[in-house]
């Protein structure tokens, strides 16, 4: 039942909403007036009669979810989460939007206050992730039908829907039947640069309409037909987006409806003019204590809501299992994984590390309940399915595998919206050089610490014959370039075990698995201790040693050979694999300074040296790519461009 206040109440609910967004602008002298002042009315209905959150535990896991994808319009966010009593959003946060040390941003960014859900501001991320988020939801329900089930709301704004992401976000939600999914799209017809019909001609409604959804219009000021569309759209059995025709900068009679208002501040006499036509007769930054009241019905009708569920979560058969999820604890996989190392050291299998991938992704999915993988329509190059990983259907949302087809972008952006959630850590694979299709996305998991988990396959030249399109010799540079990112090259099945159990360790950052496509043999004599977790270390000792090799993933082997080459030539040189420059960057120095000790250095990878200075001094050798691969046989290419022991003995050599 829907508890709310009257509809005349839903006016000064609204007006407070756009008061507070063209002061806190207006004091800012920067920031996004028009889609705070023109959403108002659909925001206040949605809050007002429908939502469910309780901003006194803003982690609940069965509030519904808000996702403000139209990021520029913060204040309309940071107005609502003040009016409802975020004890974090008090006024002076508002008095202070886009100042330094505050938690009002120019744009919401996850972590910096309560019930901000995603970082958005980047168009069409929040729409993708909310993809994500109703993903979630139904696998929640799947598993947890009496304590999962909940909406995931979403404005997005024609910014949102012209960007590329939003096709897939849109074609996946309707394939996947996301039926807990509702959007609200800002139909206000302007940009920055002017009317809309300057740069499109999309009948937005028959594109969604065409990608299965349920699609309505309603006039977004009359508080009637928005109410009437939500609540259809809540019935319906698919996702849902309601196009609401709203005039932007509602409110400021002389700039409402035109491209100035969106973004920059009304100017002190239109503020004026705006209280005026509004009939807001309080002073900026002044709420009434009627309207504050109005506004804390909607989180005491949350509270009870969450009352509620946590009486049925007390008397549920599916508590302990919902805690384990809620936990997402990778303690369980240790042993397990112990175990499968000292396997591993046993049958020195000789496998591609996407291969390896594969086997260690048996161990960790039947170990941890909670993981969700998946791939861009490369489920048999990536390796990312395990023994019997059921898919995620229309039909059946209890499996664990989710075909996100041809959409590396709209797969990463759900990602993030499926962590967030907080029941599952999601996987996705796809090809390392397809990583730049997806790197927004990554880029904001990196932002907002999201623990999603991108397992990148044929990361090298050595993939072979389908040429240079296919072979990423700049991308790990980029990779690495991002900061809060662990990249992890293993170079042998080993290192590959030991690259998931930091995966699944880790919770506050992305890690990003970079796999090869061709065989590699056990390099590794012992597992005790997760050595590829302090990013590098010695693989290979030698006594008194005058260069120290330095190689990653499928060109440890390489640097292997050469030592052996140069020992056969009264060469000292010391094997160090380094999987990943960013845990290593982490160790202590003395540890850092061991490892890589003061002899002459050579860096070895089929890559640009790029991003190589963690570990490489200016002096120091390098033995990689400086521009495209070629088609050929992987052997080939290697051979080519002087990716070899040969090659790595004549460095070293030169450097003495």
């Amino acid at each position: 039942m829907n508890i709310h206040t009257t509809t005349s109440d839903e006016t000064q609910m609204a007006h407070a909403i756009r008061a507070l967004a063209m002061d806190a602008v207006q004091a800012a002298k920067s920031g996004h007036p028009g889609m705070p002042m023109g959403m108002a009315d659909v925001a206040t209905v949605l809050f007002n009669r429908f939502i469910r959150l309780d901003p006194a535990a803003p982690d609940w896991a069965n509030r519904d979810r808000f996702v403000l994808s139209a990021g520029h319009g913060s204040m309309l966010l940071y107005a609502i989460n003040h009016l409802l009593g975020y004890d974090d959003m008090e006024m002076d946060q508002l008095r202070n939007f886009r100042q330094l040390g505050y938690r009002t941003a120019g744009h919401p960014e996850y972590g910096h206050a309560k019930g901000i859900e995603v970082t958005t501001g980047p168009l069409g991320q929040g729409l993708a992730a909310s993809v994500g988020m109703a993903l979630s939801e139904r696998l929640g329900n799947a598993r947890f039908p009496d304590l999962i089930d909940h909406f995931t709301y979403v404005i997005a704004g024609d910014g949102c829907l012209m960007e590329g992401v939003s096709h897939e976000a849109i074609d996946m939600a309707g394939h996947l039947g996301l039926s807990h999914l509702i959007v609200f799209w800002d139909d206000n017809r302007i940009t920055i640069d002017g009317d809309t019909d300057l740069a499109t001609s999309t009948d937005q409604v028959a594109r969604f309409s065409a990608a299965g959804w349920h699609v309505q219009a309603c006039d977004g000021h009359n508080p009637e037909e928005v109410a009437a569309a939500i609540a259809a759209a809540q019935a319906d059995p698919r996702p849902s987006m309601i196009a609401c025709r709203t005039i932007i900068g509602y409110g400021a009679p002389n700039k409402q409806g035109g491209h100035d208002v969106h973004g920059a501040p009304l100017g002190a006499d239109e503020v004026a003019a705006a209280r005026a036509h509004l009939g807001w007769e309080h002073a900026p930054f002044v709420v009434p204590d009627a309207v504050y009241a109005a506004w804390r019905k909607v989180a005491a009708r949350g509270a009870e809501a969450r009352a509620a569920w946590k009486e049925r979560r007390a008397a549920s058969t599916n508590r302990a299992a919902l805690e384990l999820h809620l936990n997402r604890d990778a303690a369980p996989l240790t042993e397990a994984m112990a175990s499968y190392k000292t396997q591993l050291l046993a049958d020195k299998p000789k496998v591609a590390t996407r291969k390896a991938s594969e086997m260690a992704l048996n161990v960790v999915n039947e170990a941890l309940p909670f993981t969700i993988g998946g791939s861009a329509d490369l489920t048999g190059s990536n390796l990312t399915r395990s023994k019997g990983q059921a898919a995620v259907t229309p039909q059946d949302y209890s499996g664990s595998y989710v075909h996100y087809g041809v959409r590396e972008f709209g797969m990463a952006a759900a990602m993030n919206g499926i962590a967030l959630s907080g029941l599952f850590r999601p996987y996705g694979g796809t090809f390392l050089v397809f990583a730049d299709y997806a790197r927004p996305a990554i880029r904001l998991a990196a932002l907002m610490g999201v623990p999603a988990v991108y397992v990148m396959t044929h990361d090298s030249i050595g993939l072979g014959e389908d040429g240079p399109t296919h072979q990423p010799v700049e991308t790990l540079a980029s990779l690495r370039a991002i900061p809060n990112l662990t990249v992890l090259r293993p170079c042998d099945a080993v290192e590959t075990a030991e690259a998931w159990e930091i995966a699944m360790a880790t919770k506050d950052c992305p890690v990003l698995l970079a796999l090869s496509r061709q065989n590699l043999p056990l390099l590794r004599d012992e597992a005790r201790e997760n050595l590829s977790a302090k990013g590098a270390y010695t693989l290979r000792a030698a006594r008194d040693r005058q260069v120290t090799l330095i190689a990653t993933g499928s060109e440890v082997e390489i640097a292997m050979a050469a030592a052996d080459m140069l020992a056969a030539d009264g060469v000292n040189a010391s094997v160090v694999s380094a999987p990943s420059f960013e845990l290593f960057a982490a160790q202590p120095t003395d540890y850092r300074d061991a490892v890589l000790g003061r002899a002459p250095r050579v860096g070895i990878e089929a890559a640009i040296r790029q991003g190589w200075d963690s570990v490489l001094r200016p002096e120091d050798g390098f033995v990689g790519m400086t521009g495209f691969g070629g088609s050929a046989p992987g052997a080939a290419l290697y051979q080519h461009f002087g990716i070899t022991a040969e090659a790595v003995v004549a460095q070293a050599k030169s450097l003495l």
